[in-house]
């Protein structure tokens, strides 16, 4: 029934296979390749995400579907992969920055916010009866050490990024990042750069079809584009 590599050691979270792997944990990444595509870019003046929104259905209003969300003022959350999940974890995150502005009368350093997240994730891949979060998330943000962007995975690994992307087709976005990203480049760029990317990855690209948040270093907050905002950048793309 199972292959002998895996010979059932799928069957539960907290069964480690000869080859030391989770294979459930494994398989919330591959839901993870999935999700519709979400990218990252960070410079010394900001930080930007920009994620796809699929037409699901001829009849689908896309204003009703949310794929970055605002988590406080300076911090943004994009995920891939079981949407569901990252529904729960946004609401966790909220909570914690929330918690975090009444104990301590200042806003929560981005990387502290992203660490329970993933401590949180983590404690789904150690017992039974569960089973890990299907989704990886992109935590972007503005704190006192300046623009920050992390990757997050399943099992509540963290690392970060200068620019990075997750779901879908992102082998291609991410090598498309590394040829074309800099470090000298500015916010403005850094958004077009963001779009170019996600580009690669749709057949294409309209302002009903995307989502766009920015933050920059001068007012220290995460804000999301309007159509207005992104029609003429989506215009030089299309050239």
């Amino acid at each position: 029934m199972f292959p002998p590599s895996m010979a059932g050691y799928d069957r539960a979270i907290t069964i480690f296979s000869p080859e030391g792997k989770l294979y459930q944990v494994e398989y919330a990444g591959e839901a993870v390749k999935r999700g519709w595509p979400t990218v990252g870019v960070k410079c010394s003046s900001g930080v930007v995400l920009a994620a796809e929104k699929r037409k699901i259905s001829a009849l689908f209003d896309p204003t009703s579907l949310e794929k970055i969300y605002i988590v406080d003022d300076h911090v943004a959350i994009s995920p891939s992969g079981l949407l569901a999940d990252a529904r729960v974890l946004v609401d966790y995150a909220r909570s914690v920055a929330l918690t975090h502005r009444f104990l301590y009368d200042e806003p929560i350093d981005v990387e502290v916010l992203t660490k329970d997240i993933c401590n949180l994730k983590q404690q789904y891949t150690q017992f039974g009866g569960a089973r890990p979060f299907g989704v990886a998330l992109l935590v972007a943000g503005i704190d006192r050490q300046g623009p920050k962007l992390f990757q997050t995975d399943p099992g509540g690994v963290y690392l970060g990024y200068y620019a990075t992307a997750i779901g879908a087709e992102s082998t291609a976005i991410v090598e498309f990042l590394e040829k074309n990203y800099s470090q000298e480049m500015d916010t403005p760029q850094c958004v077009e750069l963001a779009l170019r990317a996600l580009s690669t990855a749709m057949e294409s690209i309209d302002v009903d079809r995307i989502e766009v948040a920015y933050g920059d270093v001068k007012s220290k907050a995460m804000r999301k584009m309007s159509k207005e905002e992104l029609a003429p950048i989506l215009a030089r793309i299309k050239k």
